[in-house]
């Protein structure tokens, strides 16, 4: 005993002296150089002192000279901006005009920069008037929350908001008409008064985020509140301000809540997706100087305004400035999820394998844990024998068969026995893992739960191949051994070509076979029901292991969700083509300015920037945080843990405190619940995936005295758990976890969710060695100190040593996922640089504009490829393939032929195509205008529109042409719609084709691997020479029918009117809806009725008129 009291002595003097060094050493250089918070807000305070002093100046204003500020300093934006808007709608004029096409390339790259100069000079004016912008909306605030009504001189804004507005009326007074506003108004259905003011310390978020950076505030610090500020400011210019949620309950909220501050100042508000998509209430919407909206709605906005076929179909405008809401989760753990718009395609034979292996794959797995089951035995056996070698070599290949198996988890838990897989598990990883086969190779599959994979071993293989009794059914074929035998074969080149062939449909369908087989080894070994997904209403529902939520609409990718649908034998979802596809990450960076809030962003601050260059500056709270956040508790076992919570949340509900016991799944929670049952605790609160519809009630429970709440541990996300005074005193809510997540953040989450403005509280973790934590990370040196120390199950350890290197562990997770995301940021980055490509090429199509450039260029690719292909042919068989791929002469003779390089062969080439193209477009305006001049003099009146009819002889397209503007042009017009509808049709067409084709190679390359070959490198290679080759098809194709065109009109046939109709989406689907983060569905939110006015009543703006001749006209 006396030689244990000793050695713990010595280990807790230890921890005190070395706390203290490094405290020396961190103080040495903060006061050297500053913490990174210290140099944040010197760079932040001078701007908040000009704020501060401006205040004082524009608050002693008047109500009516607040709002004339407020339009002082738009004509001054505007004032500053007029010579680019001036300049660029010359330009549009201008590129309108049949003038040559150099002289529109150059004006086009003239508007280019002027919208990135227009971007810098009102960035320029903004900085200026920042003090006063910011000084007005708090001084806004100010007048709301100390004033029932505010009373101003009525503007043509006030009487159109008073029409369907409760919160604001028209009235007569003293031989005037005024606006009278009211402090309260419906916000996601609740009725709310308005109370709120800046704090000195939200003007600085709200300078933070103008900035384009990321503000970290605290929960409880008023986020929405703070983005008032820089909404406003940036609002000024016009371009439009984004806000943007996780969810459309908050969109919806959000816009209500802080909307009547804008519109006070004559700003348009509005909120997608209080729209349909696709319609003109939305297009509006977008129109709005502030538009809220969900991530989501956004990027699939985006895309299906790159699905339109006509200018009027865009909803989007020019992407400026953005704020993004729970930022941490949109940019990081939602990023790379693409958002898709898909549509039916027909089944392939491939989609039924999976449950046509799904049995093989169960028989596997089965065999698997009964062998491991086996082998945990043996090592038992021979660990009790003291043979360590043997027994930590098996223990070492169960832990590769199947780490997560419960038995031995438990056994690991052992005083001792962690240790010796460890030894064993570093003795097998020497040498480049030399050994490690004798290891894995009595297994059917080995796991690598660190890094989320699966791999088959030989002997899973030929259990596989005896199920078919097939020996090569599962084993891919050596290509490129098969195809160098059959180039030494004594076959003709067209039966070489046939092998051939038939080697790679054999590959293609073997690695069909292959990934199914894994992606079903994955479902089975690891995926867990309950866990990382439940069953609901027969469909599988991916939780988020963040937020314990459903993902709604969210599927995994590379067939992983049909596997997991197969094993759990429920319907496996038909297949679709995508449409059109974006990740979140490639659409917020498509912003001029980004930047976002949360109150976790720290520890993700490098991957921030990395990847958007977004700086975290963290806020200073308005009151000191007062929480006391616990030294870490670890325990040997799980059920030790649970029953240490158990009786601390018996001891907190006795003192009268509410708990919050966060959890990282589904299953715990449940689990806990029934045993917080069985120590007599029955009113405890359950929040997990499957009860996430009364999540509003459930967090506003949550803060009342002795109140017990099971949650996972983001649960409330975007919603405060707020105190009763009695609540206060007693001591404040107890935030007890259960577990380490991953994530630092996530931790920091709970923690936060206690500690509010001031308000009292507590966190403490509990943690066992049996958690994934500290399983995969960490549990080493820990379960060396847990051992030496002779502690028992109930025992706890308690030290910030130990915390601290959990924390070490969870940033050895953050790394590893870093890596991970970064690997699929380059993967996703070489499909944004070739869509962005070419949907700035379908854009330009849209819109007209530059629409000869393009076909210009279209043409100079083609002729360089066609001059580079040709190179070296015989002069009759450069001929013959010319007119064979685009049906015209060449124009060059066989004497200049022989003579030319490749460069006068190309530039000829080009001549000749442009030439041919020039007669083309010529004669069909010859054709068409004479019925088009005929038409418009006799019938213009009736006519808008009519289609005329164009064929390349074995298609017909009746184009729809504007009547007028072909009139005005001569008939000029027609040739620009031709090759914008062809454009427009061939992009769709091979764009879509080309993502089928990517979504192959993605899954193929992957093979790459088993070649000793890295898979990126593959698919960048790969990839850049299917995007080449669909650009070939694509610019080939559009010429072939330009070169073709001719009017497929009969002479008596009648010229005949035709509507433009919107693009139709009505078969397209959206991938990923929604997620309703804070639980509020549509059905159950509070309905808000709009007011209504009578078509005979009077007008509510005070006009005097009827509603129907006042603002309800045309309605």
């Amino acid at each position: 005993m006396l030689e244990f009291v000793g050695e713990y002595d010595y280990f807790c003097k230890f921890l005190i002296f070395d706390k203290y060094r490094h405290m020396a050493v961190s103080d040495i250089f903060r006061k050297l150089f500053g913490s990174k918070s210290d140099r944040d807000m010197k760079q932040v305070k001078p701007i908040l002192q000009q704020v501060l002093a401006k205040y004082g100046e524009i608050d002693a204003l008047s109500n009516d000279e607040l709002r004339a500020r407020t339009q002082a300093l738009r004509k001054k934006i505007q004032e500053r901006t007029d010579p680019f808007e001036q300049r660029i709608a010359q330009i549009r004029l201008e590129l309108d005009k049949d003038i040559p096409v150099n002289e529109k390339e150059k004006l086009a790259t003239e508007s280019d920069k002027l919208v990135k100069d227009e971007d810098t000079e009102i960035e320029n004016v903004l900085n200026e008037i920042l003090p006063e912008a910011f000084a007005i909306m708090k001084s806004t605030a100010r007048r709301f929350a100390g004033n029932p009504e505010i009373v101003v001189e009525a503007s043509d804004s006030d009487r159109r908001l008073s029409v369907n507005h409760d919160f604001v009326h028209i009235e007569e007074r003293d031989g005037r008409s005024v606006a009278v506003w009211q402090n309260h108004w419906l916000a996601g259905g609740n009725e709310i008064t308005w109370d709120m003011v800046h704090y000195d310390v939200q003007l600085i978020g709200g300078i933070v985020l103008h900035q384009g950076k990321i503000a970290e505030m605290a929960t409880g610090e008023g986020k929405t509140l703070v983005a008032t500020l820089p909404v406003f400011l940036n609002a000024l210019a016009g371009k439009g301000v984004h806000v943007v949620t996780v969810n459309d309950y908050l969109s919806k909220r959000d816009s209500e809540w802080m909307g009547p501050l804008y519109m006070f100042h004559g700003l348009t508000v509005d909120c997608i997706d209080k729209h349909q998509p696709n319609s003109d209430s939305r297009r509006k919407a977008y129109e709005c100087d502030i538009t809220f909206g969900t991530n989501n709605e956004f990027g699939f906005d985006y895309l299906r305004d790159n699905m339109s076929m006509s200018m009027g179909d865009l909803v989007q405008r020019k992407h400026h400035f953005a704020i993004v809401d729970e930022v941490d989760s949109v940019l990081i753990d939602d990023a790379r999820t693409p958002l898709i718009i898909s549509g039916p395609v027909a089944k392939s034979a491939a989609d039924d394998q999976f449950m046509e292996f799904r049995p093989y794959v169960e028989k596997l797995y089965t065999m698997q844990r009964s062998f491991v089951t086996t082998t945990l035995n043996e090592a038992k056996k021979a660990l009790a024998a003291g043979d360590e070698a043997e027994g930590g070599k098996l223990l070492l290949r169960c832990h590769k068969g199947l780490p997560k198996y419960q038995p031995l988890i438990k056994f690991l838990s052992e005083p001792g026995i962690k240790q010796i897989l460890q030894k064993s598990e570093n003795y097998y990883l020497q040498d480049n893992e030399r050994e490690m086969h004798i290891v894995t190779d009595p297994l059917y599959f080995v796991i690598s739960e660190q890094h989320h994979s699966v791999d088959m071993t030989d002997k899973g293989h030929d259990l596989l191949a005896s199920f078919v009794n097939n020996p090569d059914f599962f084993v891919l074929p050596d290509v490129g051994t098969q195809i160098a035998e059959i180039e030494k074969e004594d076959l003709s080149p067209v039966e070489k070509q046939e092998k051939k062939e038939a080697l790679m449909q054999e590959f293609s369908l073997k690695s069909e076979r292959v990934h199914t087989m894994i992606q079903l080894l994955k479902a089975y070994a690891m995926f867990q029901k309950d866990v990382d997904y439940i069953i609901v209403d027969g469909k599988v529902k991916i939780v988020d292991e963040q937020t314990g939520r459903i993902m709604e609409g969210r599927r995994w990718s590379d067939g992983l969700h049909q596997a997991v649908e197969a094993k759990e034998n429920v319907k496996v979802e038909d297949p679709t083509q995508t449409f059109a596809t974006v990740t979140l990450q490639n659409y917020f960076r498509m912003y001029h300015k980004l930047s976002g809030m949360t109150g976790t962003a720290e520890t993700e601050a490098g991957e921030f920037w990395s990847i958007y260059k977004l700086d975290v500056v963290v806020i200073p709270t308005n009151k000191p945080v007062i929480r006391v956040d616990e030294q870490d508790l670890i325990y040997k076992t799980k059920r030790a843990k649970y029953n240490a919570v158990i009786q601390r949340v018996l001891e907190l509900r006795k003192a009268g405190r509410p708990v919050l016991v966060g959890t990282t799944d589904v299953e715990t929670s449940e689990l806990l619940l029934r045993m917080m049952e069985r120590a007599g605790i029955r009113d405890a609160q359950l929040l997990n995936a499957k009860q996430h519809s009364r999540e509003a009630e459930i967090v506003a429970r949550a803060g009342q005295s002795s109140t017990v709440t099971i949650a996972t541990n983001m649960a409330g996300r975007g919603t405060d758990i707020k105190l009763s005074p009695e609540v206060r005193a007693k001591g404040g809510l107890a935030i007890i976890g259960t577990e380490r997540h991953d994530s630092r953040r996530v931790d920091r989450q709970l923690r936060g969710r206690a500690g509010r403005q001031g308000d009292p509280g507590s966190s403490t973790f509990y943690i066992s060695l049996e958690d994934k934590l500290m399983r995969l990370f960490g549990s080493e040196k820990i379960a060396a100190v847990v051992d030496r120390l002779g502690m028992t199950e109930d025992d706890a350890l308690e030290s910030s040593m130990l915390s601290s290197s959990i924390e070490k562990a969870q940033r050895k997770v953050e790394e590893n996922n870093f890596g991970v995301r970064k690997r699929l940021l380059e993967y996703d980055d070489v499909m944004n640089y070739q869509r962005e490509a070419v949907y700035s090429r379908r854009r330009n199509a849209l819109s007209g504009e530059r629409i000869e450039i393009d076909v210009m260029n279209m043409i100079l690719d083609t002729a360089n490829i066609y001059a580079e292909r040709c190179e070296g042919m015989a002069y009759d068989e450069f001929c013959e393939y010319i007119m064979a791929q685009l049906s015209i002469e060449t124009g060059i003779s066989e004497q200049e032929y022989s003579k030319m390089n490749l460069k006068e062969l190309s530039s000829r080439l080009f001549q000749q195509i442009f030439d041919s193209y020039d007669r083309r477009m010529e004669a069909l305006v010859a054709k068409t205008y004479p019925v088009i001049k005929e038409v418009y003099e006799t019938k213009g009146t009736m006519f808008e529109r009519i289609a005329v009819p164009i064929s390349d002889g074995r298609r017909v397209l009746n184009l729809p042409v504007d009547l007028k503007r072909a009139y005005e042009s001569e008939g000029r017009e027609l040739s620009k719609v031709l090759s914008k509808t062809i454009i427009l049709w061939q992009i769709d067409e091979h764009w879509k084709q080309h993502l089928r084709d990517m979504d192959d190679l993605k899954q193929s390359v992957q093979n790459a691997a088993y070649e000793q070959k890295d898979p990126l490198v593959v698919y960048k290679l790969e990839s850049y020479n299917l995007f080449s080759s669909m650009l070939e098809s694509l610019n080939k194709d559009v010429l072939s029918f330009l070169l073709r065109a001719f009017v497929n009109v009969r002479e008596s046939e009648q010229a005949r009117p035709v509507q433009q109709q919107r693009t139709d989406m009505s078969r397209m689907q959206t991938s990923r809806n929604n997620l309703t983060t804070n639980g509020e569905r549509k059905a159950n939110m509070p309905v808000h009725v709009e007011k209504t006015v009578g078509r005979n009543d009077p007008c509510p703006c005070g006009s005097g008129l009827k509603f129907k001749n006042c603002h309800g006209k045309g309605l």
